[in-house]
């Protein structure tokens, strides 16, 4: 709900600060005293293009602020966070626009800089504006189909599922296809490869054992007289380790002399075994790297080979392996690809068979809401003089290329306004004054289908009076039983009926003119019925009509 309004230096409009209610509230005056100013300055809040002609003269730039209270599940707020912009939940929402004289606007949105589309956007979900004019809202063919699908109650998600059902295995059979028909073209190369890395058996981690093992044989035949003499030095019956084992055995009869004789034989013994394990690791060493021709040659030309390989495809030679796998399973799937794609066709065309069956099902649901809703708005047209006029929903199958997940159908309002005269966009057949009349009687018949919480009516009882700005009275009192609606008219008959009203007027001192808004009470509203229904002189039996509209009202 649009709750607080503020201008400055807009056109003819100085300053003025204006709080708003719920229900129905009415915006009369004089013809010519800036209603369509209003209009503009809050039009410039939600989004529409930035004129610097709005300006008032001498001012170096306009500014509007509107704030709107929202419940914590309006969509507004999921747009907010879709683009970074920051809010409380239940917080007011206040939009400011600022446009300056030189040219250029900026945006703000809770005191956040915010894009202009996205300021349309938000606009569009808070506020509803129908004019002479007006190509939004429900005048706009896009907006038909979810319009009529919230009138009939219509759950659309069953047909959004099987559609999404349906691409998926489209997709994968479309995929499958590209990929038989690249494997197919590439089979003699794959044979080949897979034939060539079977046969060549490359495990991972054999890289880095082969290069080990050459690099061992390599150091081997550098240090073999190393080793040896070394071993000379520990082996045989002159060699280090039997003298350790000699002197061990002849201290040990004599270690219990003295305690230290007991010490000494137990470093000996350490010694000994300390020996012994440096002998085996010696021979170990010695077999490890053991220089054998024939066998670093064959290491050799494995380790060459495999790199040799894995160059060829581009991969790591640990990756050889997996590559021989995977090359095996894509000639696995040629083989088996017949049969493989039989199956994806088979799953595509039963889930094509559900979406449309889906699809036919809602279809149906939308022409028989939409004959209830042409019922409907029939029945309101002869009030608001529109009786010559037809309306009709219209209910079209798309082409296989127009299929979403909203179904098959384009939706579209039509009216005929003259007997014998062939249906035609709202838009494009409807006058200033028959337009309005009939978004009201759409607005009736889908009652609280819209999104935006206030709607603005824009002088809907032009041309018209008497029993018909009676109807159309009624019918916006009845609309604001469940939204905000701010009526800019001419009508006594509507002015009555709302539960606020506010006066616009031009004042001047002589030098500037300016446009001003204010609230009348009681008094003063049945003063401006008066001069709606008299004229320039307000007569006593205007008062008293004013007040007898007042209280029926």
């Amino acid at each position: 709900m649009l709750t607080t309004l503020a201008i400055r230096d807009v056109v003819l409009i100085e300053a003025l600060d204006l709080e708003f209610g719920p229900g129905l509230g009415t915006l009369t005056g004089e013809t010519g005293a800036g209603k369509s100013i209003l209009l503009d300055a809050l039009g410039l809040a939600l989004g529409v293009r930035a004129d610097s002609g709005l300006v008032r003269n001498g001012a170096a730039q306009a500014m509007v602020s509107a704030g709107f209270d929202l419940g914590a599940d309006h969509p507004a707020f999921a747009l907010l966070s879709e683009n970074g912009l920051e809010f409380e939940p239940g917080e007011a929402l206040v939009i400011r626009r600022i446009v300056k004289a030189d040219g250029g606007s900026r945006a703000f949105i809770n005191d956040q800089p915010a894009s202009a589309a996205t300021l349309r956007e938000l606009g569009g979900m808070l506020v509803e504006i129908h004019g002479q004019h007006d190509d939004r809202g429900l005048i706009n063919p896009r907006g038909h189909r979810a319009l009529l699908d919230a009138f009939g109650r219509l759950d659309v998600a069953a047909v959004a599922a099987a559609h999404a059902d349906w691409r998926a295995a489209q997709e994968a059979l479309e995929t499958a296809r590209t990929d038989l028909e690249n494997a197919a073209r590439d089979r003699e190369w794959l044979d080949h490869a897979v034939e060539e890395l079977t046969r060549f058996a490359p495990e991972p981690g054999e890289e880095a054992m082969l290069a080990a093992e050459r690099s061992d044989m390599q150091k081997g035949a550098r240090l073999a007289d190393d080793i040896e003499a070394v071993n000379a030095h520990l082996e045989g019956s002159e060699g280090g380790l039997a003298a350790l084992r000699q002197a061990a055995r002849r201290l040990d009869r004599i270690a219990p002399e003295h305690p230290l004789l007991g010490q000494a034989l137990e470093a000996l013994d350490r010694a000994v075994i300390e020996a012994s394990e440096a002998e085996d690791r010696l021979a170990a060493a010695a077999e490890a790297m053991r220089f054998d021709p024939a066998r670093l040659e064959t290491a050799e030309t494995r380790l060459f080979e495999l790199r040799a390989l894995a160059r060829k495809h581009r991969v790591d030679p640990d990756n050889l392996a997996a590559l021989r796998d995977e090359l095996s399973s894509r000639l696995d799937r040629i083989e088996a690809g017949d049969a493989g794609i039989a199956k994806l066709e088979q799953d595509a065309r039963f889930a094509r068979q559900a979406y449309e069956k889906s699809a036919e099902m809602l279809s149906n649901a939308r022409r028989a809401a939409a004959q209830r809703l042409d019922l409907a708005v029939a029945a309101e047209l002869a009030p608001l003089k529109l009786d010559a006029a037809r309306f009709r929903t219209l209910v079209e199958t798309l082409p296989e290329s127009g299929w979403s997940p909203a179904g098959r159908d384009r939706i579209e309002f039509e009216i005929s306004t003259n007997p014998g005269a062939p249906f035609a966009p709202l838009i494009k057949i409807a006058s200033g004054g028959e337009l309005s009349r009939f978004i009201l009687a759409l607005k009736v018949a889908l009652a609280e289908q819209g999104s935006a919480t206030t709607m603005i009516f824009d002088e809907i009882d032009r041309g018209v009076g008497g029993a018909v700005a009676d109807a159309i009275g009624e019918r916006l009192k009845r609309l604001s039983k469940d939204a905000q609606l701010l009526v800019v008219t001419h009508s006594p008959q509507v002015a009555a009926r709302g539960a606020s009203h506010w006066l616009i007027a031009k004042s001047h001192d002589g030098l500037v003119t300016r446009t001003g808004v204010r609230p009348l009470d009681s008094a003063e509203r049945q003063e401006e019925i008066a001069r709606m229904l008299s004229g320039a002189e307000i007569t006593a039996e205007a008062r008293a009509q004013a007040m007898r509209l007042l209280e029926a009202a």
